[in-house]
């Protein structure tokens, strides 16, 4: 078991500077020195810095994945379910939003059998994404004239675009900023004609 207290620091460090300056140009030097560890400590938990870069992937799609299972659990109207998904991975989005950074920016740097990895992980949360939106169509609330594939796509570029735009210190706290994106996108998809 991983001693947190190291692991963490570690992580931290790694996310700071990957997010700063760049996976390629950050060295495992620069880590444990930011960190304040030894590398013999770092290489303890990780088996490199390819090992560093997935735990951070690995962590956040972890959190998001859990969470999306537990709204989805708790049942309701589908329109209800989406909306506490959508809202929710804003949310976690905007507090994780370095390791978000990270993330897009040097996914392409993973050996081959981890980005597989990483894709296999963010698939399972994109099909259960899609199954939501696939029940509101069946259930006759969205629109059935534009394919699952592109209304999905619109839902997810605005989250991916996050970093570019969107400051914790802005004058818009997280939970205003998600429910303002999600209520865009429900409106996007929603069926003219569906009850209110």
């Amino acid at each position: 078991m991983k001693d947190s207290h190291v692991a963490d620091d570690v992580t931290r460090a790694a996310v700071e500077l990957f997010a700063t300056q760049g996976y390629a140009n950050t060295s495992v030097q620069q880590i444990v020195e930011a960190a304040g560890v030894t590398k013999g400590a770092m290489y303890h938990y990780f088996e490199s810095k390819d090992d560093l870069l997935f735990g951070i992937y690995e962590k956040l799609l972890s959190l998001q994945k859990s969470r999306l299972d537990q709204i989805i659990a708790r049942g309701g109207a589908v329109d209800d379910v989406l909306r506490a998904v959508c809202v929710d991975v804003i949310e976690t989005s905007i507090d994780h939003m370095p390791e978000g950074t990270v993330f897009f920016r040097s996914m392409h740097m993973l050996s081959a059998p981890r980005q597989q990895e990483v894709t296999r992980r963010r698939r399972e949360y994109h099909d259960e994404f899609v199954q939501l939106i696939e029940r509101g169509q069946a259930e006759g609330v969205y629109r059935t004239d534009i394919p699952v594939a592109v209304l999905v796509a619109h839902f997810f570029s605005d989250l991916h675009y996050l970093s570019h735009w969107y400051s914790p210190e802005g004058p818009e706290d997280k939970t205003l900023v998600a429910e303002q994106l999600t209520d865009l996108f429900l409106t996007s998809i929603r069926r003219p004609d569906a009850a209110a």
